[in-house]
């Protein structure tokens, strides 16, 4: 299990409000301690260089969900490092769980989902968890973590 901590990463405070699919500007803002916005310009900006696509729904965006290539881009420009939990055909090996994730602060990769864990707490607007049942794909770890 995993203890869930409400966190929006300052969406509200920034003057955000409705719904949106904003997880990755989210785990981003509480991960990397950038504001909210600064967040959601960076994804913007990169998201520019990608290939829109009728079948994938356009471009990736901060308010509408980024893909997986575009989000390994944002991330490796802030200098935090990929750790792939999980391979093809290889089935699922670590959950999103206290216990199975390493201490620090890290960014999930979750099925169409992307989250926040400092110190073996979910950092996000909800419990996705599903009580420490949901498999990780990867994750990102910050660059003082990356001397290991």
């Amino acid at each position: 299990m995993i203890r869930h901590v409400y966190n929006d990463g300052g969406r509200a405070a920034a003057g955000r409000r409705g719904d949106a699919r904003d997880c990755a500007a989210r785990a981003i803002s509480i991960a990397t301690g950038i504001g909210y916005n600064q967040a959601y310009v960076l994804i913007n900006e990169i998201a520019k260089t990608e290939r829109g696509s009728r079948r994938r729904g356009g471009r990736s965006g901060a308010r509408n969900g980024v893909r997986g290539a575009t989000m390994r881009r944002i991330m490796g420009a802030l200098g935090w490092q990929w750790v792939p939990t999980m391979k093809i055909g290889e089935g699922c090996r670590v959950h999103l769980s206290a216990d199975e994730l390493p201490a620090g602060r890290i960014i999930v990769s979750l099925s169409r989902h992307y989250a926040a864990v400092i110190e073996g707490e979910l950092h996000d607007t909800h419990d996705c968890s599903r009580d420490g049942t949901r498999c990780v794909y990867g994750y990102w770890r910050a660059p003082s973590d990356n001397a290991d």
